[in-house]
């Protein structure tokens, strides 16, 4: 059972949003490629079958990258916000986890650069990568709202490495009836109980692992959370980490909203297909890892 409301033909229309993202990387002519959240959940959204709309922040280099093109070819319907300056990151993998430099931080993208006809939408993905998104996009209408809220959790400087903000309510994490983080985003002292406290009644909260897994959180505020672990499915081998997290909470959205077309009927095997496409994700550089649907299925199958 999808969990929109009955009325409209054909798979879900979801509304990407968020920045797009340079990261430096040296296997590339250009000295980077193009990532952010919005550019790997839409293209993540439209492999699932899903019709997408995504809104993308884009400064003069990313407005011009071919990644734009596997996009639309995919199917998504690509509006570009221009942006003066747009994140620039530097990712730096290390055995203790990532240190991330920005080297350029993000201007805020207006909902009134939303084209006309584009307030329409089943659901609403909201995928801030520096902190660009404002509050007003909690008023964008939408049967369901998704929030990656790493975006939220950064304090940006040019020329200086990425830190981690404390987690505090916001409009946009009020808006939210999913909303997905990895546990490198947050502080290690930071209880689950305190951030599932951020969310509003109702609402999901999945803190992403890695290989380590992760885990499913139902806020039924002033009662008692319900809590569900997930095992990590694992990758043949990680190429690129870059966007697992994006690619793992845009599929457990279209889970969540198509599950009936999807054919993952209930919240484990939700989870399950979500965890196989973030393991694809990791196997092939930028957004070439992000997976069919086939695919999705053939490494479900395998873990089976």
């Amino acid at each position: 059972m999808s969990d929109l409301p009955d009325g409209r033909d054909g798979p879900p229309l979801v509304l990407v949003v968020g920045a797009a993202s340079r990261d430096l990387t040296g296997d590339d002519p250009r000295g980077w490629r193009l990532g952010g959240a919005a550019t790997y959940a839409s293209l993540s959204l439209a492999r699932l079958g899903l019709r997408v709309r995504a809104l993308i922040g884009v400064d003069a280099a990313a407005a011009e990258a071919r990644e734009l093109g596997v996009l639309m070819a995919a199917g998504v319907e690509v509006a570009r916000a221009p942006l003066a300056n747009g994140p620039v990151f530097e990712n730096i993998e290390l055995p203790g986890g990532r240190r991330q430099r920005c080297l350029s931080v993000a201007d805020r993208i207006d909902p009134a650069t939303l084209p006309p006809g584009w307030h329409d939408s089943d659901a609403l993905l909201l995928g801030p990568v520096a902190g660009e998104l404002p509050p007003a996009w909690a008023s964008i209408p939408a049967s369901f709202v998704a929030l990656g809220w790493q975006g939220l959790l950064r304090r940006l400087e040019a020329g200086a490495d990425v830190e981690r903000v404390a987690p505090v309510p916001g409009p946009l994490l009020a808006a939210a009836d999913l909303v997905g983080v990895s546990g490198d985003d947050v502080d290690r002292s930071v209880r689950l109980s305190e951030l599932v406290d951020l969310i509003r009644p109702g609402a999901t909260l999945v803190v992403t692992r890695g290989d380590r897994g992760g885990t499913e959180l139902v806020s039924r505020r002033p009662a008692r959370s319900t809590l569900r672990a997930y095992p990590a499915i694992p990758s043949n081998d990680v190429v690129d980490p870059t966007g697992a997290g994006d690619v793992f909470l845009a599929t457990l959205l279209a889970a969540t909203i198509d599950s009936d077309r999807l054919g993952v009927r209930d919240p484990a095997g939700r989870l399950a297909f979500a965890a196989a496409a973030g393991s694809l994700a990791v196997e092939r550089p930028g957004i070439d890892g992000v997976p069919t649907i086939d695919a999705i299925r053939r490494r479900v199958a395998d873990v089976a």
